[in-house]
Formats: C-alpha cells, sequence, structure tokens
C-alpha cells in the first residue's frame, strides 16, 4: 500500500504542522473508480488551490452504499495506488462514511475542492470550511469524462 495513505489521526498532525508552517491544505474526496481524464483534471486543479493536497477516497463499503451492489469497478487498494501515484496528491485517506463530512471537520481544510457536477449549496463540508475562513472551490466539470458514462460506453 502506499506510503501517502494515512489515517486521520496522521493527516491531523500534517494539517496542524502545514498551519505552523503558513501551508494551506486543500481536499477533496470521491469513489475514483475507474481512473480518467475528468479525475486527473480534478486532481490538478485542485492542487493548484493550495500546499498540500488530501485526497479522501470512499471504501469499498461506501462505495457500494451510493453507487450500489455493482461498484466499485475497483477494489479500495487499487483506487488508493492510483490516486496515490498521480504527482499532484500529497496524501490519501479511505473512509467508510457515505460522505466526507465528519473528516472534513476534523481536518478543516483551508480549500475544499469538487468538481462542477456538484452545485456549491451541496457540496458537503462547505459549511464547516467557509465557518472557519477557508474557502470552497468547483473545478469545471469535464463534459463526456464520468465513471458512470464510460460503464455505459463499455455496456454498449
Amino acid at each position: 500500500m502506499s506510503e501517502k495513505l494515512k489515517s486521520l489521526a496522521e493527516l491531523a498532525l500534517i494539517r496542524g504542522a502545514a498551519r505552523r508552517q503558513s501551508q494551506s491544505v486543500v481536499f477533496t474526496n470521491g469513489c475514483f473508480d475507474l481512473l480518467h481524464r475528468g479525475h486527473v483534471h480534478l486532481l490538478r486543479e485542485a492542487k493548484a488551490c493550495g500546499d498540500i493536497l488530501i485526497v479522501a477516497i470512499n471504501s469499498d463499503r461506501s462505495v457500494k452504499t451510493i453507487k450500489g451492489p455493482r461498484r466499485p469497478v475497483l477494489p479500495e487498494n487499487d483506487r488508493v495506488e492510483l490516486i496515490a501515484a498521480m504527482e499532484m496528491v500529497d496524501y490519501v485517506v479511505l473512509f467508510d462514511e457515505p460522505d466526507p463530512y465528519r473528516l472534513i471537520a476534523e481536518l478543516n481544510p483551508d480549500v475544499l475542492v469538487k468538481g462542477g457536477d456538484w452545485s456549491a449549496e451541496k457540496i458537503i463540508g462547505a459549511d464547516v470550511v467557509e465557518r472557519n475562513g477557508g474557502r470552497v472551490a468547483v473545478v469545471p466539470y469535464l463534459k463526456g469524462f464520468s465513471t458512470s458514462e464510460i460503464i455505459e460506453r463499455i455496456k454498449d
């Protein structure tokens, strides 16, 4: 497993050190099932928003809860390795809940980033980040690049 994979407790320490060094922490999350160009675009844009990029990845159990019994296509260990291998990603964390609210509340990132398929009002954790002086960034959605769309094209 990747050395970039950290527990929430480890990330809280990293977050504290970053704050002391005046570094900004950026947080994004997703299932990242079947890595594609849209994911790369999101992660590049997220990294451009600050110094340290933390990517929270839904566990297999979490993905099944959100997407149904036929997902994920790739198991969590593979998804972690793929995301962690990307140069713009500093740390990854797995989470079992359907959403990352607890992680966001604990880590209190400076910037919360989501893809443009999410409206600003529906971004989970935005309230916490903004209440603590951070900001929410929405990365424009690349049409035609979603895991669900790729799966549908394969099925056709």
